[in-house]
């Protein structure tokens, strides 16, 4: 096993609108984006547990032309609320850098 942090040449989190939030993993290469991408540890169930979004709501893009996997969930509270404490989306990547990946090849 991997970690994220580990695996991926940049990892990211913004906002995807006022309601969303972009995870974005970019692979340093074909082998590692072939090898990670598709990991249990990077589906909807796995998001879901620690991000504490319901998994149906949460999407996944795959664009293997740029080593790129997109996650996006909803925001548990909208973009600029009193009670915000990330208003750019920018520090939601932090807790996915430790997660451990099973390769899938």
């Amino acid at each position: 096993m991997s970690k994220v942090s580990e695996v991926c040449k940049h990892v990211r989190s913004k906002n995807a609108g006022p309601f969303w939030i972009t995870l974005d993993l970019s692979f340093p290469d074909r082998a590692s984006f072939e090898r990670y991408s598709g990991a249990a540890q990077l589906k909807p169930e796995a998001i879901s547990k620690l991000y504490d979004v319901d998994a149906a709501l949460i999407k996944v893009f795959s664009v293997p032309e740029l080593l790129v996997l997109k996650i996006s969930y909803p925001r548990r509270r909208p973009q600029g609320g009193s009670l915000e404490r990330d208003m750019h989306g920018g520090q939601q990547y932090v807790r996915l850098l430790d997660v451990d990946l099973t390769a899938t090849r």
